[in-house]
């Protein structure tokens, strides 16, 4: 029995085309899972860590607090919102916590993590005078303080030369 060339050319093409859309709908759906599974994961996370900061002796003035910074590009201002997961107080000191589950994200060494600590720091800082930030990972258990010094010659009074200064 033999068949007809374009008619056999014509199933593969639409067995090509059904494999390729039932790949992209696989692919699709397995990244909404992911992105409903992580969402879950921080979701009970922030809960979490609600728990943790309170056990811990700290009082949670502000859950997604939001502020805007401005920092200057070439002289304009960029207006950006900044939201970050809790401002909390101890001892009257104000401080920004930020809470991170995951294997990497929580690790001062993953980039963005420290980036997005330091942001905090200074934008919520500027906005409502916070002193400090948190990293909170409540799947470790652990609030950790971290602190970002800063250079010398950003730190001393005008005028004062640093030992380090090579201007003559």
């Amino acid at each position: 029995m033999t068949r007809d060339p374009l008619v056999l050319a014509l199933a593969v093409l639409a067995g090509a085309l059904v494999a390729l859309v039932v790949a992209r709908w696989i692919r699709g759906w397995r990244g909404t899972w992911r992105a409903k599974a992580r969402a879950a994961r921080a979701g009970a996370g922030e809960d979490a860590a609600a728990h943790l900061l309170r056990a811990a002796g700290y009082q949670i003035v502000a859950t997604q607090a939001r502020t805007w910074w401005s920092p200057i590009v070439d002289g304009v201002p960029q207006e950006l919102e900044l939201r970050a997961d809790y401002l909390v107080e101890i001892d009257g000191e104000l401080l920004v916590a930020e809470v991170k589950t995951g294997d990497e994200a929580p690790r001062l060494t993953t980039a963005a993590t420290r980036r997005q600590l330091l942001e905090y720091l200074v934008a919520f800082s500027v906005g409502y005078g916070a002193e400090g930030v948190l990293l909170v990972c409540p799947e470790l258990g652990t609030i950790h303080r971290v602190e970002f010094p800063l250079p010398q010659h950003l730190t001393r009074r005008p005028g004062a030369r640093a030992e380090h200064d090579l201007r003559t």
